[in-house]
Parts: C-alpha cells; structure tokens; sequence
C-alpha cells in the first residue's frame, strides 16, 4: 500500500491494490497539464468534438463566401463585414443544431436537414447579388436537392458509422415453413 496513504488511514482497493482517493487518500500521479502555446492549443483542439468544430469551421467558410459575394455586388467595408457576420453567426448555430441532433435522425430526415440548411443559405446569398427572388428561390432549392441527394449518398454508403446503427433493418419470421414480414402496428 501507499505509504502516504498508510500514514493517513486510506485504505486500499481490493481487487487491485490501488489507493481509493475518495477516503480522503492522494495519489503521487499529477494529471498533465497543456504545454502553453501553440502546443497547448493543439492538445485542447483534440477534445473538441467534430460536431462542434465541423459546423463552426463551416459557417466560418460561409461567413467569408458571404463577405465576397456583398463585397463584389458593390456593398464595401462595414456592410459586408455586417452581412458575413450574420451569416457566420446564424448558420453556424443552426449547424450545430443540426450536427447536435442528427444521431437521433433517421437516414432521410437528417439528408434532409442538411439539404434544407444549405439550400436556405445558398439561396439567400444569391439573393445578395441583387437577382430576384423567384431566381434566388429556384437557385436555393436546386442546391437543396443537390446536398440532399450527396447527404443521403454518404449517409447510405457509410452506414457503419452511424450512430444509430442500420436504417430499419427488417427482420423475418418463420410460422410453419413459409417467411412472413412482421409489419408495425398502427398507432392511432
């Protein structure tokens, strides 16, 4: 046993011979402290999560992409800057939303999520350039459906890392010697 726990009446954990610390014992092993620096950023950057740096990185992108199209459709220095901001902060939270909850999303709904979110955003810095909104509208909707199809693509073809596992997966029965699908009974 520990000696400094033996002078201060800790006991020790039986099924390994370790020092219990919540009797009051102190173990010698100090937790690592992050280097300060570049070093230190780098070690805190491994504990963030992707769906949080993913959705943030993202809407940073957006923020920029924004700041161009205003700056080159004539609006110069603080409203662009304003209109980049927006975009940063308002997509960047509905990403996080989306990124939050798309483990409890089937397979459809999350594409979907993720093509309505690109499709309005899209849309509205189109609407930016000064075209009309009939033209913005179609040019966000068709790039809803293109994000659409690419998220369902890449959801269905990587199911593996799903959190939710397969999507629906059936399973059959055996009565007798013919198979019958066991359809899911209704709710209402």
């Amino acid at each position: 046993m520990d000696q400094h726990a033996q002078r201060h009446g800790a006991r020790a954990a039986r099924s390994h011979g370790t020092v219990e610390t919540e009797h009051g014992a102190t173990t010698t092993a100090r937790t690592p402290q992050p280097a300060p620096g570049m070093a230190g950023m780098k070690e805190r950057a491994r504990h963030i999560p992707p769906t949080v740096s993913l959705p943030i990185i993202t809407a940073l992108a957006f923020g920029l992409f924004t700041i161009f199209r205003t700056h080159t459709a004539g609006d110069k220095g603080g409203p662009a800057m304003l209109y980049g901001l927006a975009a940063f902060v308002v997509s960047g939270a509905l990403g996080l939303v989306v990124a939050h909850f798309q483990s409890s999303l089937i397979t459809e709904t999350r594409a979907a999520a993720y093509g309505a979110l690109f499709g309005c955003s899209m849309g509205w810095v189109y609407s930016l350039g000064g075209e009309s909104i009939l033209k913005s509208s179609a040019f966000g909707f068709t790039m809803g459906a293109v994000m659409f199809v690419a998220a369902l693509y890449v959801f269905r073809t990587h199911r593996t890392r799903e959190p939710h596992g397969l999507h629906r997966p059936h399973e059959t029965h055996h009565r007798g010697g013919d198979r019958t699908h066991r359809l899911p009974v209704a709710t209402h």
